[in-house]
């Protein structure tokens, strides 16, 4: 078998692990599990190998296991990465950023413990801390999808051709990554300060008096309405600017996929936020931003620019300057 797709195929198995790693950390979230190793890291209440004493533990202790394991296996992905590309290919740099972005979450899920931002801690620091977590974790998904592609032989970005693809594909990203800040902090919230009935759950958004986490978790509906109607009507438009194969089916990829999740959030508020609905809101979210960073890959790659370049009002064009 030819090295990409033998290392594309390892890349996509790294991407599937880590997002099962990160389903777990919302898991430990969800469940009070994160103080399960006390405040020692990266040991487990100062063992190497401790033997679980209750859920919470076993909960804590198999998150860092496994997290352990994506550390290598993103390290093993920098090894190949270096060894079936020449210099300069972008699966190289894709790796490198999946390296740099897998250690600073270790970094930040350390601090996290260290600091104890976990358990019943509900600081604003805390809140803060957890954003900052998922911004990384975003940004660590995106690099990794981004070396499946160009591990399997993609071509590379053609930016400057396409500057206002790339434009409402950037401002769709950021929208995409602050939604899922809000969405953490609303199931923060959630955890913390569960709610009985759905009565008592607004009424504890609007009050005056409540703590600052419920207040802002009542913004994530909000916002998910806002950043999902336009990353649909931006999904589409770029679909008709790049019409190729590849953003046909991720377009309708994504519609499917935001469809869902647009069901699962209505459910989640109606049923309370219990933790299996937690976990399936978090993996969809997940998805949608793999097909998302697909979707941008395949709209500004060299090859769509010049199938977008055929078209009736610009046949050629980018084929000839280059």
């Amino acid at each position: 078998m030819p090295p990409a797709p033998r290392f594309g195929r390892y890349a996509a198995f790294v991407l599937a692990f880590n997002l099962a790693v990160i389903v777990w950390g919302a898991y430990v979230r969800a469940t009070g599990s994160g103080a399960g190793c006390g405040d020692h890291w990266p040991l487990c209440n100062g063992e190497v190998a401790p033997r679980p004493r209750d859920v919470a533990m076993f909960i804590e202790f198999t998150h860092r296991v496994t997290s352990g394991m994506s550390l290598l296996l993103v390290v093993g992905l920098v090894v190949g990465a270096f060894r079936a590309f020449s210099p300069g290919h972008p699966a190289r740099r894709g790796a490198v950023l999946s390296g740099v972005f897998i250690a600073t979450e270790a970094l930040l899920g350390a601090g996290l413990v260290l600091l104890r931002l976990v358990g019943t801690n509900t600081s604003i620091a805390r809140a803060w801390a957890h954003a900052l977590h998922l911004v990384n974790t975003f940004t660590l998904v995106a690099a990794l999808t981004l070396t499946v592609w160009w591990g399997f032989g993609q071509p590379r970005f053609a930016w400057r051709e396409q500057r206002r693809v790339a434009w409402l594909l950037g401002v769709s990203g950021v929208a995409t990554i602050a939604l899922a800040v809000t969405g953490g902090i609303a199931a923060l919230g959630d955890t913390l300060f569960p709610a009985r009935s759905l009565a008592e759950g607004l009424a504890q958004d609007v009050s005056p008096t409540a703590h600052m986490l419920i207040q802002l978790r009542m913004w994530h509906p909000v916002a998910a309405v806002v950043v999902g109607a336009w990353l649909f009507g931006t999904v589409w438009t770029v679909r008709k600017m790049v019409p190729t194969e590849a953003t046909r089916a991720l377009a309708w990829a994504f519609t499917g996929c935001f469809l869902v999740q647009l069901g699962l959030g209505v459910l989640n508020v109606w049923l309370l936020a219990p933790v299996w609905l937690q976990l399936a809101h978090l993996l969809v979210a997940d998805t949608i931003w793999v097909v998302l960073v697909f979707f941008a890959a395949a709209a500004l790659s060299k090859e769509a620019d010049v199938r977008a370049s055929d078209g009736p009002t610009g046949r050629g064009l980018h084929r000839d300057a280059r």
